[in-house]
């Protein structure tokens, strides 16, 4: 089996894990920044997207 990458996050704040994960020969992707939508937010958008698709 072939893979090409292997992601995954961790907390800025969490140094023990960055260390750890530096020590493995990552790398942190600093053009990268996580999004998120919840609640009421994530309900629109649901709900718009469910309109367009009409």
């Amino acid at each position: 089996m072939h893979q090409s990458r292997f992601e995954w996050w961790c907390l800025d704040r969490n140094k023990p894990s960055i260390d750890f994960y530096l020590s493995l020969g990552a790398e942190p992707m600093k053009d990268w920044t996580v999004y998120r939508i919840t609640g009421k937010t994530l309900q629109n958008l649901a709900a718009a997207s469910k309109d367009s698709s009409k």
